[in-house]
């Protein structure tokens, strides 16, 4: 459907899960692909897709809230097409909690999921040339909320208010910045909350789950490949009009 030939594409937390899905959309459709995790798995990832795909793929291990790592980053890069910002972290806040590991972990996951996208898009900005596509991760959390998850549900919402602003202020240059909202997808921080939400809840995994599928309305968890054709779409002509838009792929749970 979308043909992607000789555009570079860079991919943060690229190399799994959700990420990855939307990584294997875009090599499927012909870019040339860079994809940043904080995993040291990120090299053998890019060298298996480069030879799946029989095409070069940079793979580059980047903390995004250090500058130094954003620097290779940006080294590694090249001039881009289309940036997509999905590297995040998803992890149970609860005020109730006196632990001092939930400040830590409000104040990590802000770090990474707004700090975070920000810095990258501030360090690549000279490199993403005039007419280029940022789509970044925000999540159905984003425009909703759920106990528990307060810094994740902020940090999402704060996306979407970053896309917004973003996109107006990066509009001369005619850069597109919208935002992706996925409900819940079959990857590892999904089922990592789903279990957490089960221990504290004394509600089985599988109890939790058929709720939340029934609150859809198509029925059935996403894989992340379901994610791609969205972010295939926005970083595409087809989307030459579209910018500060936060768009929910949900299979129908939130609709608004």
């Amino acid at each position: 459907m979308y043909d992607f030939t000789g555009q570079r594409v860079l991919i943060t937390g690229g190399n799994m899960g959700l990420g990855a899905g939307v990584a294997r959309g875009f090599l499927a459709a012909g870019a040339d692909l860079v994809i940043a995790g904080l995993e040291d798995d990120v090299a053998e990832v890019a060298a298996a897709w480069s030879q799946e795909f029989n095409r070069p793929v940079v793979g580059l291990t980047c903390d995004i809230t250090s500058a130094t790592d954003r620097a290779h980053l940006a080294e590694a890069a090249g001039e881009l097409d289309v940036l997509v910002n999905n590297a995040g972290l998803e992890l149970i806040t609860p005020i109730t909690d006196p632990s001092p590991e939930i400040d830590a972990t409000f104040a990590r996951i802000t770090e990474i999921n707004v700090i975070g996208t920000f810095s990258v898009i501030r360090t690549l900005l000279r490199q993403l040339k005039d007419g280029a596509r940022i789509v970044n991760t925000a999540s159905m959390w984003g425009k909703t909320a759920v106990a528990e998850f307060s810094a994740y549900c902020a940090s999402k919402h704060a996306v979407i208010g970053l896309t917004r602003s973003l996109a107006q202020e990066l509009a001369p240059r005619l850069i597109s910045v919208n935002a992706i909202c996925p409900g819940w997808v079959h990857t590892q921080a999904s089922m990592r909350s789903l279990a957490e939400m089960s221990r504290r809840s004394g509600r089985s995994e599988a109890d939790l789950l058929a709720e939340i599928t029934g609150a859809q309305a198509l029925t059935g968890l996403m894989e992340p490949e379901d994610m791609a054709d969205m972010y295939l779409f926005l970083a595409s002509d087809a989307a030459r009009n579209i910018t500060g838009q936060a768009y929910t792929v949900d299979r129908g749970e939130l609709m608004q």
